[in-house]
C-alpha cells in the first residue's frame, strides 16, 4: 500500500486520536470465539458467509490472503495465499447467489473467484493513478455489485453483463461527494455498504462524520438517513437483515450496534449496543446462522493503528456475538 493511503486509513480510523497500547481483552459472556485464523500477522478486515455451503471467508488487510472456515471447524484454512493475483489487501468480501467470492483490493479493484476451484473468473480495476481506496462491496438481488471508494467518495458498479464478459475497468456509478459533509482533500469518508433484499436502495456509512446514506441504485438519488439514538462514527462494516435490522461494527470504539430501519430505508432507530475491548477493533460483521460473526482486526496490535513496534504475539480470531 502506498504511504499516503496508509496515512489516510490510520487518520480515518483513529478519528484524530491514537488508540491506547494493546492489552488483553476482558471476557464478556456474550462474546466468544467462533474460529481462529492461521498466521502471526493476519490483521483480518473483511468477512463473507456462503449461504449454500455455510463456509465463511475472511480477508487479510496485511497481505491480501483469504481464509475459509468450514462448518464445525475451530480454525480456518488458507483459501487464497498472500499475494494471490498480485493482491496486496483483502478488504471487502461477499459471496454472491451463485457461490462466487468477490474480494476487493484497496489499491486496485475487485476480483471474483470460483469457490470450488479457486480460479479467478474476472478482475475489475480502477483506471489511472489518482489516489483511491476500494473498500467494501454489496451485491443486489439482480447480481450487480456496488463498491465504495473511501477516498474518492464514489460508488463503483459491476453488472452481471460485465462479469459475464470478463475483466475490465471498474467504472463509477454514483458520486456521493456533493452529499457528504465537507472534508479535507484525500480524507476518508465512505466505508461499509449493504443493500436491501429487494434491491430498492443501498446504504453506505461515512465513518468519520457518522452519517448513513441511502442511495437509489437506479436514479442515483442520495439522501442522508435520519438516525435516532446515536450516530455512526467509526462505523465500518454493515449487515442488513431482510426484516430491516441493520447491524454495524464501529472499529476504534470496540462497539457493535443494532438499528431498526423503516421500510423505505430513510430512517433508523438505535435498538442496542455492545461495547467491549474483547472485540479488538471490529472492522465488519456478518449475521448468519442465528449468530453474528465479528472480525477482530487487532489493528492496534502492531497493525495500521499501532503507535509503533511489532505488537504482541497473538492469535487472530473471529468472534461470535450473542444478543445483537
Amino acid at each position: 500500500m502506498a504511504p499516503a493511503l496508509a496515512a489516510a486509513l490510520a487518520g480515518a480510523l483513529t478519528l484524530a486520536a491514537a488508540p491506547a497500547a494493546y492489552s488483553a481483552p476482558t471476557p464478556d459472556p456474550r462474546i466468544s470465539t467462533a474460529f481462529s485464523l492461521p498466521g502471526a500477522k493476519v490483521y483480518p478486515e473483511g468477512i463473507a458467509a456462503d449461504a449454500r455451503s455455510r463456509a465463511v471467508y475472511v480477508g487479510s488487510y496485511a497481505d491480501g490472503a483469504v481464509y475459509r472456515a468450514r462448518p464445525g471447524r475451530s480454525e480456518a484454512e488458507v483459501f487464497l495465499p498472500a499475494g494471490t493475483d498480485g493482491r496486496r489487501t483483502a478488504n471487502g468480501l461477499r459471496v454472491d447467489a451463485r457461490g462466487r467470492l468477490w474480494v476487493t483490493d484497496s489499491t486496485t479493484g475487485v476480483s471474483v473467484y470460483d469457490t470450488a476451484t479457486r480460479t479467478r473468473l474476472a478482475h475489475f480495476e480502477v483506471a489511472g493513478d489518482a489516489p483511491r481506496f476500494v473498500n467494501d462491496l454489496t451485491i443486489t438481488p439482480d447480481g450487480t455489485a456496488y463498491l465504495t471508494d473511501s477516498i474518492r467518495g464514489v460508488l463503483y458498479r459491476v453488472t452481471p453483463a460485465q462479469l459475464a464478459a470478463g475483466s475490465g475497468p471498474l467504472t463509477e456509478a454514483h458520486d456521493l461527494s456533493p452529499a457528504l459533509r465537507p472534508r479535507p482533500a484525500g480524507a476518508f469518508s465512505l466505508n461499509g455498504i449493504t443493500s436491501d433484499r429487494s434491491g430498492r436502495y443501498l446504504l453506505t456509512v461515512d465513518m468519520v462524520a457518522g452519517d448513513l446514506y441511502r442511495v437509489d441504485p437506479r436514479s442515483g438519488a442520495v439522501r442522508r438517513v435520519t438516525l435516532t439514538g446515536a450516530d455512526l462514527k467509526a462505523g465500518d462494516g454493515l449487515d442488513l437483515s431482510p426484516d430491516g435490522t441493520l447491524r454495524v461494527a464501529h472499529n476504534t470504539t470496540n462497539t457493535l450496534s443494532r438499528w431498526q430501519l423503516t421500510p423505505d430505508g430513510t430512517r433508523a432507530r438505535l435498538l442496542h449496543t455492545i461495547t467491549d475491548p474483547s472485540l479488538q477493533i471490529p472492522t465488519t460483521l456478518a449475521h448468519t446462522g442465528g449468530r453474528t460473526l465479528v472480525v477482530r482486526s487487532q489493528f492496534d496490535n502492531g497493525g495500521p493503528l499501532s503507535p509503533g513496534g511489532p505488537g504482541t504475539p497473538t492469535t487472530f480470531t473471529i468472534a461470535s456475538v450473542r444478543g445483537l
